[in-house]
């Protein structure tokens, strides 16, 4: 940034660890690849690693940045970039169709913060029509988690949420000495692209999340005792799969039929 600025305190309370590897850096925009015209959003710039690059690319990014005092560095910016556009607050509160209403129009990336990375890929979904694509750095057991296959230790609720909306590509893991400070915890880039279609259209999506979060509140429990909580004995004998099994050997299309079924029991549509 400027060297008028002392040297920015990472605090823990806002989850702060700035990336530092220039080589780290030029991977993740080789992965990007912002092109002028696209409509790039940054969140949590940081000190600004990544968000002088692309802006050498992208003179119009919009960031989204909480902490004040680095807002106040990234305002410096727009002496030699005047398209950057910053907004100041919580990215978990951010309503971003107020960046665009065109389909498929936004690219988002950032470092997220690791305390808040769930709830903000969930947030990000709620806007999955607008985003052409999402790049990410992660915890790595969370791009694990969010790529798992069914059957797998790490699959569960953020899997089967994110696979409905995603495309979900692991790039490239990130050590803890690319940050300063350091991590305890080993990273990755993971790219996120929203389907153009959804491969397995849910008929009421509330039928759906609510069934998902159910099923993996209890994963050890089989299929049967955790539809009982959502569906009649009659429905659960009648369905055209094996309920003796744990809901995480289930595929995100089984989970999709079921919220059908249990949708259609209701009498409820989207």
């Amino acid at each position: 940034m400027s060297d008028n600025f002392a040297p920015h305190k990472a605090r823990k309370r806002f989850g702060q660890n700035f990336l530092s590897d220039p080589g780290v850096i030029d991977r993740i925009l080789r992965s990007i690849n912002p092109a002028p015209d696209d409509q790039m959003v940054e969140i949590g710039p940081g000190q600004g690693a990544l968000t002088l690059p692309l802006l050498a690319r992208n003179p119009n990014l919009t960031v989204v940045e909480l902490d004040r005092d680095l807002v106040a560095r990234l305002e410096l910016l727009k002496q030699d970039y005047r398209g950057l556009r910053i907004h100041q607050g919580d990215a978990l509160d951010f309503d971003f169709s107020r960046l665009s209403e065109q389909p498929e129009s936004l690219r988002i990336v950032g470092n997220l913060p690791y305390n808040i990375s769930t709830p903000l890929i969930f947030h990000l979904l709620d806007y999955h029509e607008l985003i052409r694509d999402m790049h990410f750095m992660l915890q790595k057991e969370v791009v694990e988690r969010m790529a798992a296959s069914p059957g797998t230790k790490s699959y569960g609720r953020l899997s089967v949420m994110v696979q409905y909306f995603c495309r979900v590509d692991e790039l490239f893991g990130v050590p803890p000495e690319c940050f300063h400070p350091r991590p305890k915890v080993d990273s990755a880039i993971v790219r996120l692209t929203p389907h153009r279609t959804l491969p397995w259209p849910a008929k009421n999506f509330g039928c759906f999340k609510k069934l998902v979060n159910i099923c993996f509140q209890q994963r050890r429990k089989t299929l049967r005792n955790s539809l009982r909580l959502l569906m009649s004995t009659a429905t659960i004998e009648a369905l055209n799969m094996d309920v003796t099994i744990r809901p995480d050997h289930l595929a995100v299309k089984d989970f999709v039929d079921l919220a059908n079924v249990l949708a259609s029991e209701q009498g409820e549509s989207q």
